[in-house]
């Protein structure tokens, strides 16, 4: 559940200009980046930005939308536009918490960062390609950065600084505990902590994270801890609303959607699709629903996606991608292969394309699927980067996925579940359907291994069961 309201009038804060910018990304950013999710918490949220909102002095005048990804990260566009993941959504533990993200992300809006930031400009540092790949071709400018205008933005440690002051003041204003706001940071440098020890640096990722966007410091946390004593209020002495947020929280989703597949290590499974492909090491890939994006090693970058099988066959498809993909740059042909992959049917082939910016390397892969669907790759580099080898282990690794294996990619459910006498960390953590149960457990309930459970306390676990 979305909520629109339009801005009467114009003001410096939220323009006219600025609303319909905002309208106008809305629904790219959606598409790319998991879409609004839809259950009943997305409602839950729109309640409480909208409350955020009027403390701001801009009610009415923000849209706060609640996205159908399992990252942790929220993020403003110009227009107050706010957006939160269902991944942050999951590993903060109080209402106050999640409104302090609301908060600090109209901050952002109130003090106009994204704008300055944009004007400097928004690609600079991004290691893309080159922005112009080829003249005219929005994908492959797409394809080199994806929403780097909005999701890779970083601000200076001044302007985080003022977004958390202005966030706080927010905050208290919406009537919540402004110790809520260290609460939440320490719950994503936990989170950070966590993902620090449980994965490695190869694995594959999704979108860039909150901690990312917004860097975290041992400093922020406690900066932000001195600004709430800084009130005169006593811890707790507004509510944080634990309650309420456990059951708004209880059967969120929690991980890969299986419509947008699962990312696994630096593999990717689709359970409805029947696919799947591994990437090299030194790879990372970005689940979006509508492509899977690729970054390798050398600036090697590049995308997975599908579509229908046309009547001409797998010939026509690659030739329609590369169609979509160049418009009419001219480009150096290559050798076109037919290869057969874990028994499916592809093409292969090489491309060498002439730009201002000097020569790329276009490598194509087409496969044939079950069904009426087909399959590729795109892959972008320099040509004098060692890449083939890595581009032909990443082509040679498509395959369709058993009956069975399909069936074992499921998803999983946050349920909030009360502790029974006798029960300890351990024991809840033995329900945990994740990796490193124990340590999930405790980062997703803010808990140190010391801390004891409770008879009748309320936690979060991560089950297959809705």
């Amino acid at each position: 559940m979305l909520l629109f309201s339009g801005c009467s009038g114009d003001d410096p804060v939220v323009s006219d200009a600025d609303r319909e910018a905002g309208a106008e990304a809305h629904p790219q950013l959606l598409a790319e980046f998991g879409g609004a999710y839809s259950g009943e918490e997305s409602a839950y949220v729109v309640r409480l930005g909208g409350k955020v909102a009027n403390a701001a002095g801009l009610g009415g005048r923000c849209t706060f939308t609640l996205v159908n990804s399992d990252v942790v990260n929220a993020f403003a566009v110009p227009g107050c536009y706010i957006y939160v993941t269902r991944g942050l959504m999951g590993i903060v533990n109080s209402e106050g918490e999640l409104a302090s993200v609301l908060a600090h992300e109209v901050g952002h809006i109130t003090a106009r960062h994204s704008q300055r930031q944009q004007r400097r400009s928004i690609w600079r540092g991004l290691g893309v390609l080159a922005v112009q790949v080829l003249t005219g071709s929005e994908r492959l400018t797409r394809i080199a950065g994806e929403a780097a205008a909005f999701f890779t933005l970083r601000y200076s440690r001044g302007q985080e600084y003022e977004a958390d002051d202005l966030g706080l003041t927010y905050l208290r204003g919406a009537g919540y505990d402004p110790y809520a706001a260290a609460d939440m940071l320490d719950a994503l440098g936990r989170q950070e902590s966590f993902l620090a020890r449980t994965r490695g640096r190869d694995e594959a990722r999704s979108l860039p994270e909150w901690t990312r966007t917004h860097p975290l410091t041992t400093n922020r946390v406690t900066r932000a801890r001195e600004q709430a004593a800084a009130t005169g209020l006593e811890a707790d002495a507004l509510p944080e609303n634990e309650l309420p947020f456990l059951r708004e929280v209880d059967g969120l989703l929690y991980g890969d959607d299986p419509e947008q597949g699962f990312v696994i290590g630096r593999r990717f499974a689709h359970p409805v699709m029947r696919i799947g492909f591994e990437a090299p090491q030194g790879f990372t890939l970005t689940n979006s629903p509508q492509a899977i994006l690729i970054e390798g090693p050398d600036g090697l970058r590049g995308e997975f996606a599908g579509g229908p099988m046309p009547p001409g066959g797998l010939e026509a498809y690659a030739s329609s991608v590369l169609r979509q993909l160049l418009g009419d740059t001219p480009v150096e042909p290559g050798e076109v292969r037919r290869v057969v992959v874990n028994g499916v049917p592809s093409i292969q082939s090489q491309m060498r394309i002439q730009t201002s910016d000097g020569a790329v390397t276009l490598s194509l892969a087409a496969y044939r699927g079950a069904g009426d669907g087909a399959y590729h790759f795109v892959m972008i580099g320099n040509p004098s980067a060692p890449s083939a080898a890595a581009v032909a282990s990443l082509f040679g690794s498509f395959r369709l996925l058993g009956e069975e294996e399909a069936r074992r990619l499921k998803p999983r459910w946050i349920r909030v579940a009360k502790v029974s006498p006798g029960e300890t960390a351990q024991s809840l953590a033995a329900r945990m359907a994740t990796d490193a149960p124990l340590e999930h457990f405790l980062m997703l309930n803010g808990r140190s291994g010391d801390q004891p459970v409770r008879p009748g306390e309320l936690v979060k676990i991560v089950t297959y069961t809705r």
